[in-house]
């Protein structure tokens, strides 16, 4: 998924499962229902070559939601006017997209390819599901991996990716930030706020499969399980 980009706006998808687990029976008859809404995740996708890690960046970054991503960003950097400092006009709006959905890509390059194949990590998220805990458990574990994923061999490790990925994808952006961006403090920023929403980003497809149940069983969106 992609990365600082997503943090301001996944915040919301917390309160996702509050209305997928609206009561302890109708939970129940979602599992029958909708056994990938609640199924628990037992194992995480094989990820240990650099071929495959390169498909996980390509399939992750090549897709709307890396350009909607671009756009929310920018729009919020251009109505608070903040890193990138490129102005107030319609003209600094463009360039903060395109500063934003480079980011985006750079930070999946950098970190889910190049570091992921360094550190021999595999930095694919796997979904915990109802059955792990309840909304702040799992919203806690999404968050974590931030910080901590797996390694090609197995077990939690550092998410060395994610950090070492990202100062580079900060340094990076200096080659087409804005003089007034490329600062310590604004790097500074840019690296928090990206390693955190590595962390935040994870609550999309960790809840976002309770979230269709629920439109599933409100008829707001199409099984095509059923004939």
């Amino acid at each position: 998924m992609t990365r600082k980009v997503i943090s301001a706006v996944v915040g919301l998808w917390i309160a996702i499962p509050a209305f997928a687990q609206d009561s302890a029976a109708q939970d129940s008859a979602d599992r029958s229902a909708f056994p990938s809404s609640s199924a628990p995740a037992t194992t995480t996708p094989s990820n240990s070559t650099v071929s495959a890690k390169w498909k996980h960046f390509v399939e992750e970054t090549i897709t709307p939601l890396t350009l909607g991503a671009g756009g929310i960003n920018g729009a919020i950097s251009q109505a608070t006017n903040s890193d990138p400092r490129y102005g107030t006009n319609f003209g600094a709006f463009a360039e903060r997209f395109g500063a934003s959905t480079a980011d985006n890509v750079t930070q999946n390059f950098f970190g889910d390819f190049v570091m992921a194949s360094v550190f021999h990590e595999n930095v694919i998220y796997t979904r915990r599901g109802p059955n792990y805990g309840g909304i702040w458990k799992r919203a806690g574990y999404a968050i974590s991996r931030a910080l901590i994923t797996r390694a090609d061999s197995g077990g939690n490790i550092f998410n060395w990716s994610n950090v070492t990925g990202t100062a580079m994808s900060a340094g990076f952006s200096n080659l087409y930030y804005p003089r007034a961006s490329r600062t310590g403090e604004a790097f500074a920023i840019h690296f928090g706020t990206s390693v955190a929403g590595a962390g935040f980003a994870n609550l999309y497809p960790e809840f976002w499969p309770d979230f269709r149940a629920m439109l599933r069983r409100r008829h707001l969106w199409p099984d095509h399980s059923k004939p």
